[in-house]
């Protein structure tokens, strides 16, 4: 610690220098301005928990952001094997009055796979503006009116290695981040502020740990409820689920951090059984973010990295007694819940098997848990961003002081484990839309007035993001819409017809942001006017909508896809009064927006 201090000394303040010298953590100490301040202290004295410096700092949040006062932390925490670390990590207090009633509630947002290098870690893609992929997620929490905690997890100093899926470390630090936090002068965060964990995929695995460990690890929290999705809650069956899949990378990400959490089981075992190229391909992980590590690894099997691939299986590689009992060790389902959780997962999840989820509630709803689980019709990806506004909601209901509800019932035997509806996770990196609800509106241009398309419309699609193809098409029912022709109000029948496939590109590059290139062609068709058929008086050839989106791909969750723009509506012909509609309806300049949302969750 006395290194640290020196270390840090000329960005120091002389009385704050002269306050931590007398007492190690008696006050907080301003770290350095420059990438030092990742520097991994030489020792630590103090408890999980204590705050071992901070510095203000400046974060790019993306577009709509919301002002808030930021701050780095380096703060004392404790490892899976029950030593202390430090960790890194971000706070984000909103500028704004809190409008609620007693102290801003703060939110522990436990972010998911990030990558195993030191620069994917959030703090240093926030100050980056690198487009977290998370960013919606926080910034919603923030829009909301609360206090956003975001650790870092451990291993992203210098000089250390990732210890990723290693639960209990990585709970410890969501804990922790805490009582770091309230210790920031000025911050604002009252130690009794009403508390929720929030987290997916490794960020659910990290916050269902912190809700197991809570009553011991930080007993004082005022933890009012947990939201945890995409668990990978039994690592033997997420293992199998991934190995040879799309998600092959997670699973390697898995050796490697838990071989840094364990190397005299783990690692050792690693180093004997991997071949000169899977020692050179874990190197290589450790110098990727998740969207570049998920590609590069994609489909691969843990066999491959070994020295006898044809002869070895993934239960060889797990099966080692030492390996198997600290892999045994990650599972989750060990202690009882204390507080209640909203629990999510994707019903097309092609990374994390959804049945061991569904056996850890389960366990909880068995032990006394209070448990809402819902599952979404989806991708793990896309459902991250679909549940988020649900996990939020139910979140301000428990700060609202509001009883929790609990689909616990559903544990009898009377009510099955539902089925894995992606019964291929190999292969391509695929993303189905199924009769996703479209909201959608047409503006004609010399009518100055707005169709609005049937609530009941809805836009079906295949998204290939490996071969980089969208095959879709959209779905719309006859309806009557009020426009006025020549001055007189009139009910118009109208049919939108799509004719052919909407077919064009669809990809996710190495940011996160999601690009999908391509074109819906319609026939529109007049049937009546003020309820008299007019005959089939339709555009004579189709109508095309150019469907074009480059955004972050938390978009497929969080306010939905849309595309808009300007087409061109062709002559209207095969009725009597087709030459009247073609006056009014055709021509170049015609707007459109279409924006497709995800189904509702079902409660399992």
């Amino acid at each position: 610690m006395i290194r640290t201090l020196r270390k840090s000394v000329l960005s120091v303040p002389l009385a704050a220098i002269a306050l931590a010298v007398s007492s190690a953590y008696a006050a907080p100490v301003i770290g350095p301005s420059d990438a030092t301040f990742y520097t991994n202290p030489a020792s630590l004295g103090g408890a999980h928990g204590d705050l071992i410096q901070y510095r203000p700092t400046t974060v790019n949040l993306g577009t709509g952001a919301p002002a808030t006062k930021a701050f780095n932390v380096l703060y004392q925490s404790t490892d899976s094997l029950g030593k202390p670390n430090a960790v890194s990590g971000t706070v984000l207090v909103p500028t704004t009055a809190w409008s609620g009633t007693g102290p801003r509630p703060v939110i522990l947002y436990a972010v998911g796979t990030q990558g195993l290098a030191q620069d994917c870690a959030p703090s240093r893609q926030f100050a980056a503006g690198s487009n977290e992929y998370e960013n919606a997620n926080i910034n919603a929490a923030l829009k909301a009116g609360y206090t956003v905690l975001v650790t870092d997890y451990a291993g992203y100093l210098a000089g250390t290695e990732s210890t990723y899926l290693s639960g209990q470390s990585q709970g410890n630090a969501v804990l922790d981040i805490f009582k770091a936090a309230t210790s920031i002068p000025s911050v604002g965060i009252d130690a009794a502020a009403p508390v929720g964990i929030w987290g997916f995929s490794q960020g659910g695995q990290s916050a269902a740990w912190a809700a197991e460990v809570l009553p011991n690890y930080a007993p004082g929290l005022n933890v009012k409820g947990v939201a945890a999705g995409g668990i990978p809650a039994d690592f033997m069956a997420s293992a199998h689920f991934l190995d040879g899949n799309l998600g092959a990378a997670f699973l390697a990400s898995g050796v490697a951090g838990l071989s840094v959490q364990y190397p005299k089981t783990v690692g050792n075992n690693f180093n004997l059984l991997a071949s000169a190229d899977g020692k050179a391909q874990i190197a290589k992980l450790k110098t990727e973010c998740v969207f570049t590590a998920l590609f590069d690894l994609q489909n691969k099997t843990l066999a491959q990295f070994t020295v006898d691939p044809a002869n070895t299986t993934l239960d060889d590689l797990l099966g080692v007694p030492a390996v198997e009992t600290t892999l045994l060790a990650q599972n989750l389902g060990k202690q009882p819940l204390t507080v209640p959780m909203y629990q999510y997962h994707g019903k097309a999840d092609e990374f994390i098997p959804l049945a061991q989820d569904i056996d850890l509630k389960r366990y909880y709803c068995a032990n006394g848990g209070k448990v809402q689980f819902d599952l979404y019709p989806s991708e793990h990806i896309v459902t991250q961003f679909q549940a988020a506004p649900k996990a939020l909601a139910w979140m301000a209901d428990r700060f609202a002081g509001k009883a929790a509800p609990s689909s616990c019932s559903t544990n009898t035997t009377g009510y099955p484990t539902p089925t894995n509806t992606n019964t291929a996770p190999g292969g391509n990196f695929v993303v189905k839309l199924d009769a996703w609800p479209l909201t959608a509106t047409v503006g004609l241009k010399t009518l100055g007035q707005t169709v609005y398309l049937p609530a009941a419309s809805t836009f079906t699609a295949t998204t290939d993001i490996t071969a980089k193809t969208l095959n879709g098409t959209l779905s719309v029912p006859d309806f009557k819409q009020s426009l006025k022709i020549i001055g007189i109000g009139s009910q118009i029948g109208m049919k939108v017809t799509p004719n052919g496939a909407t077919t064009g590109t669809a990809s996710l590059d190495n940011a996160g942001k999601l690009h999908v290139h391509g074109t819906a062609y319609a026939d529109i068709t007049i049937t009546s006017v003020s309820g008299i058929p007019v005959g089939s008086c339709k555009t004579v050839t189709p109508v095309a909508f150019p469907l074009n989106f480059d955004g972050p791909v938390s978009s497929l969750g969080n306010g939905g896809l849309n595309f808009s723009g300007t087409t061109t509506f062709p002559q209207v012909k095969g009725c009597f009064i087709s030459a009247i509609l073609s006056a009014l309806m055709s021509g170049s300049g015609q707007t459109y927006s279409f924006t497709v949302n995800p189904p509702a969750p079902t409660s399992f």
